[in-house]
């Protein structure tokens, strides 16, 4: 006689499985990275937004099966008359609980491309609610929105949503909503302030949060008392700005009103002006690690900026400048002659350890045997770690104006590159550097691809030569070591 699961049972094992799960929680947390051989380790990824255990993918195949088991088993093959039919009732009640495990699936990551999809997102919700149906908004953990100039969503659409998503954990919008400058046609209850105003409140879950200012007020003034109210969870925060506000950053810095406190902020990005980040200067953030910084004025020179580095630069383990040597001289040449007084950020940050920058560096032709990774940090005595972005535009733009075939092995375009990537490993700059990666994808694909130029790999042959001399490990995107059996293998001959 066959043995039917009884659902009572399963919900108690279901139950003892989430204790063990919590109590394996603390074992899969990532650890701090290892070093064997030159590799850098790290534990199986866990994601505690997510609230979800890393199990293996047939265990929750079980449980997801066992949780929308229907008694009798509909794939049962018995020919006993004994067994009694499903009905029909049974069924539905399965496709009911299985609908709802797939709303969860569905819902927790919504990424928005265009206009269209988040007004049909604010319309469902808004049926929902009118209907008296349960509604999806409470399965959305993370909202992402990034669109074209010409297909920004509205502001109403985007608060609806917000308002219907009590559980976010990670919002962005990188200039993906649709806000007007003119007064006059400006609606109140569509304002980027009103938008904002639903991440707001006391349970709030935010622990990423990504935003956009579009209004030519700072940032501040609409910002901070939301960030007050939502700052609890906050580890991540990502501030961006369209335009540059024309008030007095010692104006705003002098405000009382705008003191936030994030007492868990880890990471800050931040693509903004000089004015604003003297008012995030005073901010008190105890918990900062990591920085990005991408100026939109390129005022890194600026009092802002200095006040900034000089409240926060002795926490920073890792930071990010976005704007390379190259940008910054391009801009200087077409303003008014001004002195230029640089940051001293080597000793504003003395415990950096990472430092993130672009490849489009330039030659400082007053001392042609050097090439800084940045204007603001040609040195740094501490510093292990490098990061640099873009390789893979640096070796196209200098591919292009020496064409050659796929089996050309002369690399004497790639030759101010594979300086700039050799000023790195000087002793007096940076003593304590172990590791250099390479932050593109696109860079890796053309290293490694089915046929990669003859001239690409004997450049990073180069690079891997100058960087065992010095015993500093060339890292790819991923973090996996570039080795020389590598770039034999995709046809170098050495």
């Amino acid at each position: 006689m066959r043995v039917h699961i009884d659902k009572n049972m399963v919900k108690v094992q279901l139950e003892l499985l989430e204790d063990l799960v919590q109590a394996l929680k603390t074992k899969l947390r990532p650890k701090r990275p290892s070093k064997a051989r030159g590799k850098r380790l790290y534990s199986p990824y866990f994601s505690p937004a997510l609230d979800l255990p890393y199990l293996p993918t047939e265990i929750w195949m079980l449980i997801l099966r066992e949780a929308t088991s229907m008694s009798p088993d509909p794939l049962d093959v018995s020919l006993s008359f004994l067994e009694r039919p499903c009905q029909l009732s049974e069924y539905y009640e399965s496709m009911h609980n299985k609908q709802n495990m797939a709303l969860v699936y569905l819902y927790e990551f919504v990424w928005i491309s265009r206009a269209s999809q988040a007004k049909a997102l604010a319309l469902t919700l808004l049926t929902q609610f009118v209907e008296g149906k349960p509604s999806s908004g409470p399965h959305i953990r993370r909202l992402h929105m990034e669109t074209p100039v010409l297909r920004r969503c509205a502001t109403d659409d985007i608060h609806t949503i917000l308002t219907y998503a009590p559980h976010l954990v990670i919002y962005s919008d990188h200039h993906a909503v649709r806000c007007t400058r003119y007064s006059e046609f400006n609606d109140v209850r569509c304002s980027p302030e009103q938008m904002v105003s639903a991440l707001a409140g006391s349970n709030s879950k935010l622990r990423r949060l990504s935003l956009t200012n579009y209004s030519d007020d700072p940032f501040p003034h609409h910002l901070s008392p939301m960030l007050q109210q939502s700052a609890a969870n906050l580890e991540y925060l990502e501030l961006s700005s369209s335009s540059i506000p024309l008030v007095s950053g010692h104006l705003l810095a002098s405000s009382s009103s705008l003191m936030v406190s994030l007492p868990v902020l880890q990471s800050l990005k931040l693509t903004l002006d000089n004015t604003t980040f003297a008012v995030i200067a005073s901010w008190d953030m105890p918990a900062l690690r990591n920085v990005s910084v991408v100026s939109s004025d390129f005022s890194y020179a600026g009092p802002g900026f200095a006040f900034f580095f000089r409240a926060h630069g002795h926490k920073l383990r890792q930071l990010e400048l976005g704007h390379s040597s190259s940008l910054i001289v391009e801009h200087n040449l077409t303003l008014p002659p001004r002195p230029v007084q640089l940051i001293p950020l080597a000793d504003w940050c003395p415990n950096l350890k990472e430092f993130i920058c672009s490849a489009d560096a330039e030659w400082n032709w007053r001392n042609p045997d050097w090439i800084a990774p940045h204007v603001l940090l040609p040195a740094h005595e501490h510093l292990e770690f490098i990061g640099i972005r873009d390789i893979d535009k640096r070796l196209l733009d200098d591919a292009s104006a020496f064409p050659a075939d796929d089996d050309d092995t002369d690399d004497a375009p790639f030759f101010p590159l594979v300086e700039q990537l050799s000023s790195l490993l000087y002793d007096q700059a940076f003593p304590s550097l172990r590791y250099i990666r390479d932050l593109s994808r696109a860079s890796h694909s053309m290293r490694t691809g089915e046929r990669p130029q003859a001239r690409i790999v004997k450049f990073w042959s180069r690079v891997l030569a100058r960087c065992g001399e010095r015993q500093v490990w060339l890292e790819d995107f991923r973090g996996v070591n570039i080795t020389v059996r590598d770039l034999r293998r995709v046809g170098l001959v050495m």
